[in-house]
């Protein structure tokens, strides 16, 4: 499994930004074990970070790396920082197109990536469950499913809510301005807001992706992934919603992204050696 850290500069950002990239290219295949297509192009998972993480989380949080190396799946691992994966331009920062046009872009340009709808996936926890959900739906046809994990679906809360003393920095008035501009109400009525796009999705008869969302028994989130849940069930959106033990920690999200991959259209299991697997069992299937 090959994990390359990268830096390019993003146009939508106006600076060079950093991420990680899994790529199962490095399998050795010993005579008679089956192998898988040569230069066919790899199946992509785009993972998005919570909030006050950075692009490094998931891949130490987590074994996204070994299970992507089992799934032959490469992973795309970028830093959106504190802003939910949307677009500011008040800020200059165009988060939402970085995720869903320009990041695709340069990894399709730079990788042996699959260019296909249905071999595109976008996924995250937390912040980054919701800027999957809400740029998997912005751009739906470029995304064939969404992941999310204890995703924050809390516009509501969080944005008509003030807090006299807040202890993160979401709960600031600054930090919600900064994110979703001077007008928080017309922000929920925007396509900032996932529950929008599902509204003007179904009006305009789209092609939605598939969706796989979950969220711990204990989690504080758990009352509004079960609402956006109801919202898609509403509407006859086909998706699976699963609950799980668990809060919003690392156990949980490394326990249900491998039952997210396990749901997606992945190629399986190869035989092939890596360092992560090298050992007897392949010596004696050379035998």
């Amino acid at each position: 499994m090959a994990v390359l850290e990268v830096n390019f500069m993003a146009e939508t950002l106006g600076r060079t930004v950093p991420l990680y990239v899994v790529l199962p290219t490095d399998k050795v295949y010993f005579s008679g074990m089956p192998k898988r297509e040569e230069g066919k192009p790899f199946k992509t998972l785009y993972l998005l970070h919570g909030i006050i993480g950075n692009y490094t989380d998931w891949l130490y949080g987590t074994r996204i790396q070994r299970w992507a190396q089992d799934q032959n799946l490469a992973v795309v691992m970028p830093s959106g920082d504190n802003f939910f994966y949307l677009d500011q331009p008040w800020n200059c920062n165009l988060y939402g197109e970085f995720i869903g046009r320009e990041l695709i872009e340069f990894t399709r340009r730079s990788f042996p990536l699959s260019r296909k709808r249905e071999d595109t996936f976008i996924g995250g926890l937390s912040m980054g469950g919701f800027g999957a959900m809400r740029n998997g739906l912005k751009y739906h046809e470029t995304f064939g499913s969404i992941i999310s994990l204890s995703g924050a679906f809390i516009l509501n809360e969080m944005l008509l809510t003030k807090t006299e003393n807040p202890r993160f920095p979401s709960e600031s008035e600054e930090f919600k301005h900064t994110c979703f501009g001077s007008d928080l109400q017309e922000a929920l009525n925007s396509d900032r807001n996932p529950q929008v796009l599902v509204e003007q999705l179904v009006k305009e008869h789209a092609e939605f992706p598939e969706i796989y969302i979950a969220c711990g028994d204990q989690d504080g989130l758990l009352d509004s992934n079960r609402q956006f849940s109801a919202l898609l069930e509403h509407h006859h959106i086909r998706h699976t919603f699963e609950v799980g033990p668990g809060s919003h920690e690392w156990d949980f999200w490394d326990t249900y992204i491998k039952r997210a991959l396990e749901w997606l259209p992945l190629e399986g299991k190869e035989e092939g050696r890596s360092s992560g697997n090298v050992g007897l069992e392949g010596t004696k299937k050379r035998r």
